[in-house]
């Protein structure tokens, strides 16, 4: 998991690209964490609403104690504060937890309805009297009630290339197959590959025990069908730094063999799809992006002699130049862990919109669990949420679909929650790169923190991800399945429009929604929260609206 970066120290600010010396480290998980578990539903049916949040707070590698600033808001489904507690907490090495119990009455009885729970918090070194300059929020629902469920559409779950379901889907269903993916992780290609019961947070580059193969065969084994192995490109060197001594030549073989590596396990294992890629950037002054389908490793490092540690030069925090170089080779790219200020820039401007971005990138992570977690249960409670974050890449032009992952470091691919993404392939495609990469153009994407259920958006008949003009009304269906039997307790369809640079608001609560839209361009998106407060996100559609005389 990873959120945005407090300010490093001076001396790594002033590192520049290409330098020819050795350069300090510039640590990818110094970096303020926090998270919010608020449980959906009231924990003891003996007393009503009463639930008790918790608040989890980390600063890997930071050089100095931090104190975290907090604040926690019970909202009403009006949008009015009904609550709020705030603290502090100190941290010093270790990551700190904070209980706040709620008795389940403020002002009296509050009535039925889905609320929202919403955890804004900052770090800033203990000694100092100066406002948080990094600020986090995450949000998740709850039920008051309780609220009344929302009615869903029928809708047979799609088959899954798991092979449980693997029979013909229902008439009139739609002619895709699900497959389930988590497609963020590293290995010891870079920072990661550490066994559990060592495994404490990032490794030292290279230097862990499992590598590709294992990651793979792991993913496998414990029933994902799509594992992408997306490796720091800047540690192929071997250091979170610069190695002045660097052989220029190591970083690329050992970028090759990783893909060589994935095709290999995929030959060898149809159904799974291995993938081996990259992870863009560096969190300070910068932004994570994972490219999928590159054979050539990017890098902005130089050794000694001044050779490029990489096969294809790209200047650091540069994204107008790496969006324009990934749409001319066709590469496809996903937003990692975005924040909603300090990533992305362009011209100056977070989350700057390009028309080679658009192009490019095609998935936000909406939700990841925590990087560091040695969980291997699908038991992780600690997990942040970024809508708000590809909200305003939406809100800005980009047409990206929501996806979820787990950024594992450990060696537990897949396992550390219960959370997937889900890629719809049509039916008779085998699995493979190529299928995988033209359905993540397409946008048929979805999000989910069940692997046991589905989303699936249709706007008049079209499917997620497309863009379409329309006119008179339009219908919108958020299609849910769930394998495991597990209920909606809400529904959300929100509205946005891209370019605006606004908010995106939500326009119903119910699955079925029929409106005639304002003319110009909207997009629209799912949202579902089961009875078991586990969340699913649709990909959005996209639609521009004509009058019609």
């Amino acid at each position: 998991m990873k959120t945005s970066l407090f300010p490093l120290s001076l001396a790594a600010l002033s590192i520049l690209s290409g330098c020819a010396s050795a350069l300090p480290v510039l640590d990818e998980h110094s970096e303020f964490e926090a998270t919010l578990h608020a449980p959906y539903r009231a924990t003891d049916p003996a007393r009503a609403d009463a639930r008790t949040f918790t608040l989890a707070f980390d600063y890997p590698n930071a050089q100095q104690p931090q104190l975290v600033d907090w604040q926690l808001e019970l909202i009403s489904p009006s949008g009015l504060v009904v609550r709020r507690w705030q603290g502090q907490a100190k941290l010093a090495g270790e990551p700190v937890s904070v209980q706040v119990a709620w008795s389940g009455v403020d002002a009296g009885k509050l009535a039925a309805g889905i609320y929202q729970v919403r955890l804004r918090a900052g770090s800033r070194d203990a000694g100092s009297t100066a406002p948080s300059a990094d600020v986090h929020e995450q949000s998740w629902q709850i039920e008051v009630g309780p609220a009344q469920t929302p009615a869903t559409p029928r809708f047979a779950p799609l088959p899954v290339g798991r092979g449980n379901l693997q029979a013909a889907p229902a008439t009139a269903s739609l002619p895709y197959t699900v497959y389930l993916g988590n497609l963020h992780s590293q290995t010891n290609h870079s920072d990661g590959g550490a066994a559990l019961d060592s495994c404490k947070g990032a490794q030292e580059p290279l230097k862990a025990p499992y590598g590709p193969e294992a990651a793979f065969a792991y993913a496998h084994k414990h029933g994902l069908d799509i594992l992408v192995a997306s490796e720091h490109n800047h540690m192929y060197d071997g250091s979170s730094g610069t190695q002045a001594d660097a052989d220029a030549a190591v970083p690329g073989a050992l970028y090759r063999k990783g893909l060589d590596a994935a095709a290999s396990y995929s030959a060898a294992n149809p159904g799974f799809l291995a993938l081996y890629g990259m992870e863009w950037g560096v969190i300070n002054n910068g932004g994570h992006i994972n490219i999928f389908n590159s054979e050539q490793l990017l890098g902005w490092e130089k050794n000694g002699q001044g050779q490029l540690l990489a096969d294809v030069l790209t200047p650091r925090s540069d994204y107008q130049a790496l969006y324009t170089l990934m749409r001319e080779r066709g590469w496809v790219g996903q937003f990692n862990h975005p924040s909603t200020s300090g990533q992305f820039a362009i011209d100056g401007k977070a989350l700057g919109y390009t028309a080679d971005g658009d192009e490019a990138m095609a998935l936000c992570e909406v939700v990841n669990s925590t990087a560091f977690s040695i969980n291997d249960k699908e038991g992780e409670t600690r997990r942040s949420n970024f809508e708000a974050a590809c909200n305003k890449l939406l809100e800005a032009g980009f047409h990206v679909a929501f996806n979820t992952n787990q950024d594992n470091h450990c060696a537990n691919w897949g396992t550390a929650y219960s959370n997937r993404t889900g890629v719809l392939i049509a039916n008779g495609v085998p699995l493979g790169r190529d299928s995988f990469v033209e359905a993540l153009r397409a946008r048929r994407v979805f999000a989910t923190m069940d692997k046991e259920s589905q989303l699936v958006l249709t706007a008049n008949g079209h499917l997620m991800g497309e863009r379409f003009s329309n006119s008179g009304p339009l219908t919108l269906v958020a299609n849910f399945a769930s394998t495991a039997g597990k209920t909606v307790a809400a529904v959300a369809i929100m509205e946005g429009v891209p370019g605006r640079g606004g908010v995106v608001t939500q326009m119903s609560s119910e699955a079925t929604t029929t409106f005639t839209p304002a003319p110009g361009a909207h997009f629209y998106y799912a949202k579902v929260t089961q009875a078991d407060g586990k969340v699913l996100w649709s990909a959005p559609v996209w639609v521009n609206q004509v009058d019609v005389p």
